[in-house]
C-alpha cells in the first residue's frame, strides 16, 4: 500500500505524469525482487555506453565465466553528476547512497531472470552470499543433482513482521461508516391470514372518497446530513447591452460634373521656371526624393511585419529546433541470428504501421559455408506498430532474405519484393485486413483535433505474431541470377509489351513491375497470365492442378514458380562484351507508384461495393487490341555499381546486321561517385531533378542537361550509404553514412557541405525514409546495420518550408543549369582556339620549308651580324676591346 500512498500523493500536485520512455524522477522507489523473495536485488538496464564507461562489456569484460562486476561507490556518483537523471544508475541512487560499502557488486542477467540484463545487489550481506555461498551439504546436492531443471519447487511463504506505513490511515478515512442509528420495522399477521387466497379487482379512485393518498415531501428533523465538501463553479461574464439606431435613407440621385484642367501660359511657365524659390526647393527636394526611391528598391515598405514574425522566428531558431527528435525504436528480438535492415516502406494508407525487410548479416563465403543452417530460418518482413515496439504485428515469409519490395498502389494488400537469390515474391494479406483498425488518440470534442490513427491488433490475437505466406514466386530458371536491389510498380495508367512500346492501360490496376539485379539485367513483369498457345484440355488442368494450403491465397496462383519476366534489358558497355551492373533505377513521376491518396479514394478505386478484388480476377489475360500511346517518354536514370549514373531507354530497337531487336545505346553515361549508387530519386517537388548518392559524395542531376551533375559535394570524411529528399521542404534532402552519422543537407543555407549532421547510432545506416504523419508532425525512419529501426521526429525548421523556398531552389537550378552551359561554351571556346594555334603552328612549318635558298642565307648573314655586335659590345664593357677617335677598335694588353 506504501508504493500506491506516495503515487496517489504525488498526483495531488497536479503535475502531468511522466511518459514512460522518461527516466523516473527522484520521489519514485527503486523496483526490488521481494516478490521473488530476494528483497537485496535490483534490475537495471546499462546501455553500451554506460557498460563502456563502467568496463562491464556484455562477452568481454562479464562473460558467463565470470557474469559480476565490482564497482566503486565513487564512481557511480560521478557518473550521476556528469549524466545526472540520463545515468543508468538513476533509478537506484538512493540504494547506492545507503550502502554502507564502499564497492556494490554488479552481475550480468543473462537469461533475464529478473526481467533486465543487469541487476545490483543492494546489501553487503547479499554480496557476501553471491561471492561466497555456503557450503551445501552432500546429501542435499545429490539430491539437486536428481531433481530436473524444469520441476518446480515448492517454496513455502515466509512470514514477516507488519510494518506500518499509514496506509490503515488513509482506509480508515475512505471507508463508509455508519452515522445514522439503524431503524427497526416489525410487521406482524396473524396466524389464521397465512396462505389465504388474495383477490385483487379494479377500483375508481374518484368514486370513493379517501382512495387516491398522496405522498408528499417533508423535513424530517430527526435526520440531518452534514455538508462535507461542495463543487461551486462561477464563471464572470461581461454585461451585455444591445442598441440599436436607425439612420435616415435619403433617395441615391446621380449627378456628373466635367471640367477643364488649369493651366500655366507659356509666359508664366518661364517665369517660374526662371524663378529662384522654384530652384531651390527642388534642389532641396531632389536628395530626399532620390533616397526615398532607393528605399522602394531596396525593400517592400508596405509588408506586414506582425505577418511575418513568426515564420522568421521559425525559420531561424536556436540549435536545439534544428535536430531530429528520437520518437520510438523498433528492434526483432525474437531472431535467434544477427541480421540487418535492408528496405523500409511505410504503409500508405494506415499511419503508424511500417513495415521492414531484414537480411542475414554474412559475406558470401559465410552464406555458402552456413546455407544449411540459413535454410532452416525464415525470411521475414515485418510490421511494426507504434503501439506495440517489441512484438512485431505481422510477419511475411519468403524463400531467402529479402533486399527491396514495394506495396502496390492500386492496392496495399498486395506486396511484392525482390530475394537474394534472384527471385520476386507477391504477397496478398487481404484476408488479414479486417484485423487492422484505426485507432484516433485524443479525447478533445473539437473537430479540428489533432487525430493520430494508430495500428492494432485485436486483443487477443496480439500475444502472438501473425505469419504469412507468400503467394507465388518467380522461376529461377527465367528470372534474375543474382540479388534483386531495386523492385517499382508501373503506373496504372499505362503498360508495355515485349518491344517496350507504352499502351493503355484499360484494366485500372498496377499489373507490371520492373526490376533491376547484379547480374546486369532490368525486367519488365507482368502479374496477369499470358495466353497459351494451344489450349489445354479440363482432363489435363486436372492432372495438372495441386492442392492449395489452406492458408495461401489464390491470388497469384497461376504465377507460382512458373512467373517469366515480359522483357530483358542489358546495358551493355560498348565495344567491350562487359555489361553495366544496376543498383537503383528511377522511372519519370508519371510512371511512378504512389499519389497520395485518400484512403478511401484508394479502397473505392480497388474494391468498388458489391465487386470482387480485381486482383482476385486476373484470369481474363491480356487484352488484344489496345491504344499506343505515342508522346511518352521512356527514358529513366539509372546508377549502377561502378559508380555510374546512366540515361537510357527502355525501348527495344532492330539491328540492321542482325535483325534481332536490341536495347539502345545509352544516352548519356556520367562517372561521378566513386562507389556504388545507393540512391537514384526524383524530388518530390520537381519532376526533371534526382538526387543521387554513392561512394564518398552526393550530386544533383537535372533531365535533359547532358553536360554534367548541377551539383557534385566534395567527398566525405565517411562513405555515404542511403539517401531520400524532405517531403515538404524543396531544398532539404538527408543522407546517411556508415559511421551512424546522417547528414542533413539544405541548399538555401549552404550547398558546398552539409547544413549540419547528428549521430543516430554506433553502426552502418542502411536505409533513410521519411513520412507525414500530419499537418503538424512528421517523421523520419532510420534502418541501421544491426538491425534496429530508428523512428525520430523531424522539427519544425525541417519540415515546415519557408516563404518563396520552392521559387528560390528552382532558380538556383536554373543558375546552376546556365553555369554549365557556360562551362560547356567555354570550353568549345578553347578547344576552337586550340585548334587554331595548332593550324597557324602548322603552317609556320610549312612556310619554313617553302623558303628560298637566297632567302635563307640572306638570314643567316643577319643571325651573324647581330651576333657580332653583341660580341663587340661585351667587350668593350668588360674593357677589353677600344674605340679609337677614327671609330676603329683596338685591343687592350
Amino acid at each position: 500500500m506504501a508504493p500506491k500512498q506516495k503515487q496517489k500523493k504525488k498526483s495531488s500536485r497536479g503535475k502531468k505524469s511522466p511518459k514512460p520512455i522518461l527516466a523516473a524522477s527522484e520521489d519514485m522507489e527503486p523496483v526490488n525482487m521481494e516478490s521473488m523473495g530476494h528483497p537485496e536485488i535490483y534490475p537495471l538496464v546499462l546501455t553500451t555506453k554506460t557498460q563502456e564507461i563502467f568496463n562491464c562489456r556484455i562477452d568481454e569484460d562479464v562473460t558467463d565465466e565470470q557474469p559480476y562486476k565490482l564497482i566503486n561507490k565513487e564512481d557511480i556518483f560521478e557518473d550521476l553528476r556528469n549524466r545526472a537523471a540520463v545515468s543508468d544508475f538513476h533509478p537506484v541512487k538512493k540504494i547506492v547512497q545507503e550502502y554502507p560499502g564502499n564497492e556494490l557488486l554488479l552481475v550480468y542477467d543473462k537469461d533475464f531472470k529478473y526481467g533486465l540484463n543487469f541487476y545490483l545487489i543492494g546489501t553487503e550481506e547479499g554480496k557476501e552470499n553471491y561471492l561466497n555461498p555456503p557450503e551445501v551439504p552432500e546429501e542435499q546436492e545429490e539430491y539437486k543433482e536428481h531433481i530436473p531443471e524444469d520441476v518446480y519447487v515448492y517454496k513455502p511463504p515466509v512470514s514477516k513482521p507488519w510494518v506500518s506505513l499509514g496506509s490503515e490511515k488513509e482506509i480508515e478515512e475512505e471507508s463508509v461508516m455508519e452515522s445514522t442509528k439503524q431503524i427497526t420495522y416489525m410487521i406482524s399477521q396473524k396466524r389464521i391470514e397465512f396462505g389465504a387466497p388474495v383477490k385483487f379487482s379494479d377500483q375508481n379512485a374518484s368514486s370513493v372518497k379517501d382512495a387516491y393518498i398522496e405522498c408528499t415531501a417533508y423535513p424530517d428533523k430527526n435526520f440531518t446530513l452534514k455538508q462535507l465538501e461542495k463543487d461551486v463553479g462561477m464563471q464572470v461574464i461581461p454585461q451585455i447591452k444591445d442598441i440599436s439606431t436607425q439612420t435616415e435613407w435619403t433617395y441615391p440621385k446621380n449627378a456628373t460634373i466635367q471640367y477643364y484642367p488649369r493651366e500655366f501660359s507659356e509666359e508664366e511657365k518661364e517665369t517660374l521656371k526662371q524663378s529662384r524659390p522654384l530652384v531651390d526647393f527642388l534642389n532641396n527636394a531632389s536628395i530626399s526624393v532620390e533616397i526615398a526611391l532607393q528605399q522602394n528598391e531596396i525593400m517592400n515598405t508596405f509588408i506586414d511585419d506582425w505577418k511575418y514574425l513568426a515564420e522568421e522566428e521559425g525559420t531561424f531558431g536556436d540549435k536545439t529546433d534544428t535536430h531530429l527528435k528520437e520518437y520510438q525504436s523498433f528492434t526483432d528480438l525474437h531472431s535467434p541470428t544477427e541480421k540487418m535492415i535492408t528496405c523500409i516502406s511505410w504503409h500508405p494508407t494506415i499511419y503508424g504501421l511500417i513495415a521492414v525487410s531484414v537480411a542475414v548479416r554474412l559475406s558470401f563465403e559465410d552464406r555458402v559455408y552456413f546455407s544449411g543452417k540459413l535454410l532452416l530460418q525464415p525470411s521475414l518482413i515485418l510490421f511494426w506498430s507504434f503501439s506495440d515496439p517489441i512484438h512485431p504485428q505481422l510477419m511475411l515469409e519468403s524463400p531467402d532474405d529479402i533486399f527491396c519490395f514495394k506495396f502496390c498502389p492500386s492496392d496495399p494488400n498486395i506486396i511484392a519484393g525482390g530475394c537474394i537469390n534472384g527471385q520476386i515474391v507477391l504477397w496478398d494479406i487481404t484476408a488479414h485486413a479486417d484485423r487492422i483498425e484505426n485507432i484516433k488518440a485524443g479525447g478533445s470534442r473539437s473537430k479540428k483535433a489533432t487525430l493520430k490513427p494508430m495500428f492494432l491488433l485485436e486483443p487477443e490475437s496480439n500475444k502472438e505474431a501473425m505469419y504469412i505466406r507468400h503467394c507465388a514466386v518467380s522461376s529461377i530458371e527465367s528470372g534474375h541470377k543474382k540479388v534483386i536491389t531495386d523492385i517499382h510498380w508501373l503506373s496504372d495508367t499505362f503498360e508495355i509489351n515485349r518491344m517496350g512500346s507504352v499502351f493503355e492501360n484499360r484494366s485500372g490496376i498496377c499489373c507490371q513491375l520492373v526490376t533491376c539485379s547484379a547480374d546486369c539485367t532490368i525486367c519488365f513483369w507482368d502479374i496477369r497470365p499470358q495466353k497459351p498457345l494451344t489450349p489445354q484440355t479440363t482432363e489435363k488442368k486436372k492432372e495438372e492442378s495441386i492442392e492449395i494450403p489452406f492458408d495461401v491465397p489464390s491470388t497469384f496462383l497461376h504465377l507460382d514458380l512458373s512467373w517469366k519476366p515480359l522483357s530483358k534489358i542489358r546495358l551493355s558497355k560498348g565495344e567491350t562484351s562487359l555489361d553495366h551492373c544496376p543498383t537503383r533505377i528511377s522511372l519519370n513521376e508519371d510512371h511512378l507508384l504512389y499519389k497520395t491518396e485518400d484512403k478511401t479514394l484508394t479502397q473505392s478505386k480497388t474494391v468498388k461495393a458489391g465487386e470482387m478484388n480485381p486482383y482476385h480476377n486476373l484470369e481474363s489475360g491480356m487484352a488484344n487490341l489496345l491504344k499506343p500511346i505515342d508522346d511518352f517518354c521512356t527514358k529513366f536514370f539509372v546508377g549502377t555499381e561502378d559508380g555510374e549514373v546512366i540515361y537510357t531507354d527502355w525501348k527495344m530497337e532492330k539491328d540492321p546486321e542482325t535483325g534481332r531487336h536490341m536495347p539502345k545505346k545509352p544516352v548519356s553515361i556520367h562517372t561521378i561517385h566513386d562507389g556504388t549508387v545507393h540512391t537514384i530519386q526524383r524530388s518530390p517537388f520537381y519532376n526533371d531533378i534526382i538526387l543521387t548518392v554513392g561512394g564518398w559524395n552526393v550530386a544533383i542531376w537535372k533531365e535533359g542537361v547532358m553536360t554534367g551533375p548541377l551539383l557534385q559535394s566534395c567527398c566525405a570524411p565517411k562513405m555515404y550509404t542511403s539517401g531520400h529528399w524532405s517531403l515538404t521542404r524543396p531544398g532539404v534532402f538527408y543522407i546517411g553514412r556508415e559511421d551512424g552519422y546522417i547528414d542533413i543537407w539544405d541548399l538555401l543555407e549552404k550547398t558546398h557541405e552539409p547544413a549540419q549532421s547528428q549521430n543516430i547510432c554506433i553502426t552502418m545506416i542502411t536505409y533513410i525514409k521519411p513520412w507525414i504523419f500530419s499537418a503538424k508532425q512528421q517523421f523520419i525512419a532510420i534502418a541501421d546495420y544491426y538491425g534496429t529501426l530508428h523512428i525520430l521526429e523531424i522539427p519544425w525548421t525541417l519540415s515546415r518550408p519557408s516563404t518563396n523556398e520552392m521559387t528560390s531552389v528552382n532558380y538556383y537550378f536554373e543558375r546552376e543549369v546556365k553555369h554549365l552551359e557556360y562551362v560547356e561554351q567555354r570550353k568549345n571556346i578553347r578547344e576552337q582556339e586550340k585548334k587554331e594555334m595548332e593550324l597557324e603552328m602548322e603552317k609556320k612549318k610549312i612556310k619554313t620549308y617553302q623558303k628560298s635558298k637566297e632567302q635563307m642565307e640572306a638570314e643567316l648573314k643577319m643571325d651573324y651580324e647581330s651576333y657580332l655586335e653583341l660580341e663587340k659590345t661585351i667587350l668593350i664593357n668588360l674593357g677589353l676591346l677600344k674605340v679609337t677617335e677614327k671609330g676603329s677598335y683596338m685591343d687592350v694588353v
